[in-house]
């Protein structure tokens, strides 16, 4: 139900069986994008049960690693000294970031290949494009058509590096990002491999995005579902969104829809009633209680 190549692309109106998909390794609990986060949102015994899928973020290093990381800098998820703070992911090498410690906790920033090899081969993995080492990207754009060829080509290869690096595991595999010229790149580089757009301003925009690209699913946030309470209620700078139906208009194109990021149980609770594919949680209990978790 998350859209990826493993897993068939299906139309509903009422789901009990929604896709859990921990965020960055349930960042509400466990140090996020970390081994130890993976190892244990996959642990069985977890609270909520197995995820079908673990979702984590990626950049390049200054010397062409790849890692698991969040944020562009390093100052509020790292112990990094106060020269180092502000500098950017890309521009600082491996070696160095393997030595920070990642909130307080003494896991560190782990590669890509880390991460995987921590994953069991059961659970799938949804690689987000965060960044490929550049202040020219345009995330959360739908893009013009004049600058899609040059969007593309910045995230080529760090695609081609990042697609090799999953054509090695068994895991399914979802690619998923902000920016339009990341899923551009990863149908170049590999048009087998499934690809979400992100969104987070309009629902028009993104689905634009994910026709343009025939993405297998969208990751809207959770309150850009029409038809629940939630519908463009207060989140950060996120909506009012348009008077759209997106589940509707996604399933009829036969696009899956996993939503962002949820916290509480009766969100989960409300969005699976409405029909959502996936929830992209901080928590591993979201879908415990409710009609479908009693």
């Amino acid at each position: 139900m998350v859209g990826t190549s493993g897993t068939t692309r299906q139309a509903t109106t009422s789901r009990t069986d929604v896709s859990l998909i921990a965020h960055r390794g349930f960042a509400g609990v466990y140090p996020e994008n970390t081994v130890a986060a993976i190892e244990r949102a996959t642990t069985a015994g977890s609270p909520g049960g197995l995820p079908e899928m673990v979702e984590v973020d990626v950049m390049p290093t200054a010397d062409g690693e790849i890692v698991t990381f969040h944020d562009y800098d390093l100052g509020r998820l790292t112990d990094a000294p106060s020269e180092l703070a502000d500098r950017k992911v890309w521009e600082t090498t491996a070696e160095t970031l393997a030595d920070l410690d990642v909130l307080g906790t003494g896991e560190r920033i782990p590669t890509l290949s880390a991460v995987l090899d921590a994953l069991p081969s059961s659970v799938g993995v949804n690689v987000e494009f965060k960044n490929p080492g550049s202040a020219e990207i345009r995330p959360g754009e739908n893009l013009p058509r004049e600058t899609r060829a040059e969007q593309t080509a910045l995230w080529k290869p760090f695609a081609e590096d990042v697609l090799s690096t999953l054509s090695a595991t068994d895991h399914d595999v979802l690619v998923s990002s902000f920016s339009e010229g990341a899923l551009a790149a990863v149908r170049e580089v590999d048009p087998s491999v499934s690809v979400a757009v992100v969104f987070a301003d309009s629902i028009a925009d993104g689905m634009e995005v994910a026709r343009r690209y025939d993405c297998e699913a969208v990751h809207p946030p959770w309150n850009a579902i029409a038809g629940t309470q939630l519908f463009n209620a207060e989140y950060g700078s996120l909506g009012p969104f348009e008077d759209i139906d997106l589940l509707e208009v996604a399933h009829e194109e036969d696009r899956a829809v996993n939503v962002w990021t949820v916290e509480r149980w009766y969100e989960a609770d409300q969005l699976r009633q409405a029909g959502v594919d996936g929830v992209i949680a901080d928590y591993p209990g979201v879908l415990q209680f409710g009609d479908a978790g009693t």
